[in-house]
């Protein structure tokens, strides 16, 4: 029985959730449905409507995928393998079509979209080849007649994912998690639904037992009840440093194993030995794609002061030829904000910043959800883009006279995810880079993730590491078994 039906403006954190306008229907003895609109960032458009699931269907869905668990965590690990080959090729095979999808919903250009697509079959085949391996029981020699560790799944893994990479960031903990023997279900942002469930299609038409994979359509506060049921045995988020706090401390109250993958303020360090033409190429790239919308962009460029001044003249003169345009335009490098709080939000932080005595000297300017490509100098470390993490097309310039204040100054941050370090001296680099507060250490190139390497960050960053051995041993129970004769 119909009791009401109202409208509100849901406001959550970047990175992990959106706010759409959405329509809760309450039923008589029933849950609270939500009819969600996704709108196309650039052009304003409603793109399609959905509705929520209700608590009973999450139970359900609960319910089938504990189910599957059961006999997905017995089939051969080779079996598992080609299935996961097989969703590689699909995501190759119809990528136009996914990063179609990525782009309107999220405003992400097409070109770049269309690179995301393909480096998810790249890490599905990655695992494919290498997770038995990563998995393969462990031999230890102690006083036992026989000791070895085994590596098992842990059950179904609840991953709670942001829309700036629609579909990266869910393969990245989707592909390992599954090869382990786990099942996954997905509570992603509520402005990229189409992508989530694009990507369950994707395993399906890769031959995936149903349930291996199924996207939960759920709102934010849907989330603390699913963490709380007994099915789901460990969380995997990627968001907003507030995001990975609420959802540390439901799990911890359960004592269920969380990987937290949170916000950056990444340092981009040119010291005065550094190619200048190939060091500008790297953090344009670094902090301007995908709109400046990534944890892992650079977006703090601390410079030797005595080659600021040519660098900082050469940076502008490349940044002001990035085209702007259409997402779904072959030719866009920077698009859209996903949404226009976002984009509110980035010019309150430059505004501030300026009144704390920072300059604009490219930029600054906000129409809709377009945010202007924007470089701020004379950025002191009390000023709000340097303190804080600038979600948008926003790159903060500080200078440095020493190689000890350099490195202060990146670690005068609470993230800690990764640092650049730009210099011909190999050799010295190496030996300075333990000093970095970073789960990553880059030189003379953009902090990027990769599927051979493991992916992380510490501090505000959050804790647990994706991708590589590491990522699949995160959601597995490492079991120590010890034979006496």
């Amino acid at each position: 029985m119909l009791l009401t039906s109202i409208s509100l403006k849901l406001s959550q954190t970047k990175g992990c959730y959106s706010n759409n306008i959405v329509s809760l229907i309450i039923k008589k003895n029933n849950p609270i449905m939500a009819i969600v609109t996704s709108i196309n960032p650039y052009s304003g458009k409603d793109l399609k409507t959905y509705t929520t699931h209700t608590n009973k269907e999450v139970t359900t869905i609960l319910k089938s995928a504990n189910k599957q668990f059961l006999l997905w965590k017995n089939s051969p690990i080779a079996q598992r393998g080609v299935l996961l080959k097989n969703a590689g090729k699909e995501l190759l095979k119809n990528k136009q079509e996914y990063a179609k999808m990525i782009s309107n919903e999220m405003g992400k250009p097409i070109s770049q979209a269309i690179s995301e697509v393909e480096k998810c079959a790249l890490v599905c085949d990655f695992y494919a080849d290498n997770a038995e391996k990563q998995l393969a029981t462990e031999y230890i020699k102690t006083d036992a007649f026989k000791s070895y560790i085994t590596y098992e799944p842990l059950g179904v893994v609840l991953a709670i994912m942001p829309w700036n990479y629609p579909f990266w960031q869910v393969f990245r903990f989707a592909a390992p998690a599954l090869m382990a023997g786990n099942v996954a279900v997905l509570k992603h942002a509520s402005n990229v639904f189409g992508s989530a469930l694009m990507i369950q299609k994707v395993f399906e038409r890769a031959g995936f037992p149903e349930a291996c994979f199924t996207t939960l359509l759920v709102e934010s506060d849907a989330i603390e009840a699913i963490i709380k049921n007994p099915i789901i045995k460990a969380v995997t988020l990627t968001g907003s440093e507030s995001a990975g706090a609420s959802v540390a401390s439901i799990a911890g109250q359960y004592i269920k194993k969380t990987v937290l993958e949170l916000g950056g303020s990444n340092a981009l360090i040119i010291f005065k030995d550094a190619n200048i033409d190939k060091a500008i190429a790297t953090c344009v790239q670094a902090r301007f794609q995908n709109t400046g919308q990534s944890c892992i962009a650079g977006k703090r460029l601390l410079i030797d002061a005595s080659i600021a001044e040519n660098f900082i003249a050469k940076l502008v003169f490349k940044v002001r030829k990035l085209k702007s345009g259409n997402p779904i335009d072959a030719s866009t490098y920077i698009g859209v904000m996903a949404r226009e709080d976002l984009a509110i939000e980035l010019e309150k932080q430059v505004e501030k910043s300026v009144k704390q005595g920072a300059k604009i000297v490219l930029g600054g300017k906000r129409q809709g959800t377009y945010f202007e490509p924007t470089i701020l100098v004379n950025v002191n470390e009390n000023a709000s883009v340097f303190q804080e993490e600038t979600f948008g097309p926003v790159l903060s310039v500080t200078t440095f006279k020493t190689e000890e204040e350099a490195i202060l100054l990146s670690n005068t941050s609470k993230f800690g995810l990764g640092v650049s370090l730009f210099s011909e001296n190999l050799e010295k680099m190496e030996q300075i880079l333990s000093k970095f507060e970073d789960g990553a250490v880059f030189i003379n190139e953009l902090v990027k993730s990769d599927p051979r390497l493991p992916f992380g960050g510490i501090k505000a960053s959050g804790y647990g590491r994706e991708l590589s051995k590491e990522g699949i041993r995160e959601f597995v129970n490492v079991k120590t078994v010890y034979i006496k004769k």
